[in-house]
């Protein structure tokens, strides 16, 4: 696979996208949270001290994507057309967050779709520290991806 992401001295570049076609694009990520039983139950009754931990964390997750660009250095600007995000948990002790980002562009939305569920992770761990500091983030990865030259890609079953 030839890198394209190093110019002819071997230093770091922004790909060129100019004879890209414009395609639909979409990408789906997923985060964890592992926290104390508590603390689940405490953002899920709404009584974290901070607010209501999931609409903040979900605005979070919108905001970051929108922003990608801002502070992961090679990521295109783009204009997004759809940013999706949802919370589930297994019922005792883990947050599970997904989002699923779309846009009509050039480049895929991959980095905007992790960067989403990595800020709404960040976002609950903020608004939960005071009552617990030990949580744990992550995994965090691509579940999948669509459009572009390279087709779409399905992250295997042992996520």
């Amino acid at each position: 696979m030839e890198l394209t992401h190093f110019n002819e001295q071997g230093r770091a570049k922004m790909v060129d996208v100019s004879d890209k076609e414009i395609t639909s694009r979409t990408a789906v990520a997923r985060s964890k949270v592992t926290m104390h039983a508590e603390t689940l139950v405490r953002i899920k009754e709404g009584k974290i001290g901070k607010g209501d931990v999931l609409a903040v964390s979900q605005v979070a997750a919108i905001m970051a994507a929108k922003k990608t660009s801002d502070w992961i250095p090679m990521c295109h600007p783009l204009p997004l057309t759809g940013i999706d995000v949802r919370f589930d948990d297994n019922g005792t002790d883990e947050l599970y967050i997904e989002a699923t980002v779309k846009t009509t562009g050039k480049t895929g939305v991959e980095m905007e779709a992790l960067t989403a569920v990595s800020a709404a992770a960040l976002t609950v761990y903020d608004m939960c520290k005071a009552l617990q500091k030990d949580m744990i983030i992550g995994p965090t990865y691509l579940i999948s991806k669509t459009g572009g030259k390279n087709g779409d890609y399905q992250a295997g079953n042992g996520q």
